[in-house]
């Protein structure tokens, strides 16, 4: 059972906190009908995902054992049998579309549709290049998009844009950081690399990142405009962009392959992020 709760990456669970995003911005997440979907959303989707990181983990155990971090997983250290893997995953899985279900329909479509885009992922999307950076990106939005249909809230454009620019640029900082593993002839990490470079990979986190902070900001004053004048969105920007400035400083020293460490240890991001919190969804409900 440790061996599973491992294999679960409950680290990771803090990216799931996405799916609470639309309801915030929309300024609804302290009414108790959208608190109580958000938060049944949230954990569909931290068993989801640790059902979907079991079941990878066992397909992928051969790779990750010539893997110079990856080797430590249970399934790859031989902690965690594969065939306890697949059934843990699987089990966790149902429990997720079954929690899903206490929310409605659209709800457990999102995490079916995570749940099948995640195992063609595992199976071979993730040995095609962009097509494996789309699908890590598209996962991050799922989360962000969970949030509004379990809670009823419509997505704005601009919400949607933010974070699909914001999850294209994760996904090609985490395979940046991947490439540098096997320029540094550190062991083979992933088939796609093969036909990456790091200047086309930093090409495209770096787009990403301008992309973003132009969604971001035309988003920003188009809150502006609808919560009556307030300035704080506004305001908001410049943490955003010193944000964003942060973590690719963190892609650019080839340290981003695991996003949720740098969350979890960065504190000047923390602090940053914090500062956005209070000004971005401040301007919100101050305005109600």
């Amino acid at each position: 059972m440790r061996a599973v709760a491992d294999g679960a990456r409950p680290r990771q669970w803090s990216k799931n906190l996405l799916v609470l995003g639309a309801p915030l911005m929309a300024g609804r997440l302290d009414e108790r009908a959208v608190l109580v979907d958000s938060l049944i959303a949230l954990v569909a989707y931290c068993l989801a995902a640790s059902g979907v990181y079991l079941v990878n983990d066992a397909l992928d155990v051969e790779s990750d054992r010539r893997h110079p971090v990856k080797c430590l997983r249970p399934v790859a250290s031989g902690a965690l049998p594969i065939r306890a893997a697949f059934g843990a995953g699987a089990v966790l899985q149902t429990l997720a579309v079954g929690v899903s279900l206490l929310s409605g329909l659209p709800l457990a479509a999102v995490i079916a549709g995570y749940l099948a885009m995640s195992l063609a992922y595992s199976l071979f999307l993730k040995h095609e290049p962009v097509l494996d950076i789309a699908v890590v990106a598209s996962g991050f939005v799922l989360r962000a998009v969970a949030g509004g249909v379990a809670s009823g809230i419509p997505l704005s454009q601009w919400f949607l844009l933010s974070a699909t620019f914001g999850s294209l640029f994760m996904a090609a900082g985490k395979r940046y950081a991947e490439a540098h593993l096997d320029l540094a002839g550190e062991g083979p990490t992933r088939k796609s690399l093969e036909r990456y470079t790091t200047s086309y990979l930093r090409f495209v986190w770096t787009m990403s990142a301008g992309l973003l902070i132009i969604v971001y900001s035309l988003w920003a004053f188009e809150i502006n405009d609808v919560s009556g004048g307030s300035t704080l969105t506004v305001i908001s920007i410049a943490p955003f962009v010193l944000a964003v400035l942060r973590y690719a400083l963190a892609i650019d020293a080839r340290t981003a392959g695991e996003p949720e460490d740098i969350a979890l240890t960065d504190r000047v991001l923390q602090a940053l992020a914090v500062v956005w919190l209070v000004t971005a969804a401040g301007a919100v409900y101050w305005s109600r």
